[in-house]
Formats: C-alpha cells, structure tokens, sequence
C-alpha cells in the first residue's frame, strides 16, 4: 500500500519510467538579495546547503545538465530527465532571458521538462503565459517558494512577501497546463505545531498539484544562526518530528504530491537540528510511522478553506 503519494511514483505513472532530476545553477539572484527588497535575504538561506557539487554557475547550462546527467545516469541507469533550475529566484530575469535559458536547457537530449524554483512575487503574465506556452510540449512544474502561510513567520524570516503575494500567484498559473507545487518549512520559533499543521488544509484547498516540506534547518553564516547562537529557539527533535510529518500527510489532500518530506543539510554547515540520519533512514522511519499508525495521505484530511493572512 502506497501510504502517501511520492513524486518519484507520480512521474513513473505519468511517463512509463523513471524520471530524474538534474540541478543547474544558472546565475540568477533574488529580489530580497540585489537590494530590491532588501541585501541580506530570507534569515534562513544558505544555497550551499541543498547545491550539488555538479550544479555549478562557472559552468555553462549545457555543461552543468551533462554533468548531471553523466553522474546520474552512472549511478542509478536513469534515461529521462528533468532541469531544475534550482538556487535562488529562477523566474528573477528578462523574459526573453528566461524563454533562452528554457529552451537551450529543453533541447538537451533526453531532457522532458523544467522544475522552476521561484518567490511568488516574481512572476508576472508575461512570464507565466511563456511557461503555458513550454507546458503545451513538455511537463512544466513551477514551485513556488511559501515557507509559511502565516504573515507573522514571513516577516520574521525577512521574506519580502505576505501570503497574498502567493495566493495571487498560484491564481495567475492555474488553468495553463503548468503543474504548481509550493515550498514550506516547519518549525518556526512564530507558530505553535496546531498552526503548522493547519498549513497541510490551507495548502491542500488551492488546488496545487505538488508540496515541498521540511523542518526548519539552521545553517551556518545566516542570519537564522546568529539568532540561534545569541538566543537559541526550539528546534524538532527527531522522532517528534517524524510524528509531526505523519500528522501532516494524514491532513494533507490526496491529490497532493509530495517532493519532500525533510531536509539535510550538510554536516559541514548544519547547525541544528542535528540528527545524524541518513536520508534513506528518514524515509524509511516515516514509512514504519505510518504503518505502524495504519494510516495514509488524506485520512484526516477535510476541505475547509481558510486562507490564513494573520
């Protein structure tokens, strides 16, 4: 029995194979960095903390996506791929800039679509009506970065939007063929756990098709760290959080597919929590949770539209 859904399973259902990710890096920026917004970012953010060694800017995008490729197809026997154009704000640029880059990373061999990470309030008509466009030929995810439904978290993080900002967005995609997944953490030191677990509901209402979530990490040179360092704050514990995971997929829609369930920083700059587990150990925790509590996605989950602007 599948317990939750998985996007590894979704895309073999959709496309008969396995289908893989390849990371590039293709140099853009962030509002909340280039002094639009602000210079320091969201508090949380350090890219090194889920970059690939492969997924290099020095590199062309052509290079960056061979290499990818290469090291995957060495690993796992993968035939089909997807870019995912990944740190920073990847929707950041000229739209002519953008269809470019698109194209040159969809004419690769063996390449069948794009995942774009991106803030909501960097997308315009333009840009999403070009990402329609791609989405007639090929399988366009667009994955918009949330973090939290709840005003009070964004401000604190120093994101540089409110959730209306996200709302709109996903508004303005909806209806033109391009999957939209959303980005949230757990655990910031603003909510309660009821609170974060109201997000699976909030989110599950909108019609998103796809849904990143994660504890909250705390990484070296962030902000974030030196709150922690002055005034250490609570962070999940492991197995309180592999109860906390399970609760969330059980109120989480059916239809939802899940791209992630944690997040593992490296060693190297990770701060807290420090778990020491592998990720084939987490998932396999969460799996053993779930049976054990002979639940699945959805069990508890019910359509109460809220949208949370507080």
């Amino acid at each position: 029995m599948q317990r939750y859904k998985s996007f590894g399973a979704f895309m073999k259902r959709e496309f008969g194979l396995t289908v893989y990710k390849v990371n590039v890096d293709a140099g853009f920026t962030c509002p909340n960095r280039d002094g639009t917004l602000g210079l320091s970012g969201c508090i949380y953010c350090n890219n090194d903390s889920f970059r690939p060694n492969s997924c290099k800017p020095t590199l062309s995008l052509a290079e960056q996506i061979g290499n990818g490729m290469h090291h995957i197809r060495k690993r796992y026997k993968a035939n089909k791929f997807i870019v995912y154009f990944q740190p920073y704000t990847n929707t950041y640029a000229p739209l002519e800039t953008l269809r470019g880059l698109y194209a040159e990373a969809l004419k690769q061999p063996d390449i069948i679509g794009l995942a774009i990470g991106t803030r909501p309030d960097a997308v315009d008509e333009g840009k999403i009506s070009m990402l329609g466009e791609l989405a007639e030929k090929h399988f366009i995810l667009i994955e918009y970065g949330l973090q939290s439904i709840y005003d009070k978290s964004l401000t604190f993080i120093n994101r540089g939007h409110d959730y209306s900002a996200f709302l709109r967005a996903v508004d303005m995609t909806k209806g033109r063929g391009i999957h939209i997944g959303a980005h949230l953490i757990a655990g910031f030191p603003t909510e309660t756990r009821e609170e974060m677990l109201a997000m699976a509901e909030e989110i599950s209402s909108l019609g998103i098709g796809f849904l990143k979530v994660h504890q909250l990490q705390v990484v070296k040179d962030t902000p974030l760290a030196d709150l922690y360092k002055e005034k250490p704050f609570y962070t999940f514990g492991y197995e309180e959080y592999v109860d906390f995971i399970v609760d969330f997929i059980e109120r989480t829609s059916p239809d939802i597919v899940f791209q992630r369930l944690f997040a593992t920083a490296p060693d190297s700059i990770l701060v807290a929590p420090d778990w020491g587990k592998s990720r084939h150990k987490m998932l396999s925790d969460i799996e053993k949770r779930l049976e054990a509590r002979d639940t699945h996605q959805g069990l508890k989950y019910q359509l109460q539209p809220q949208h949370i602007r507080g």
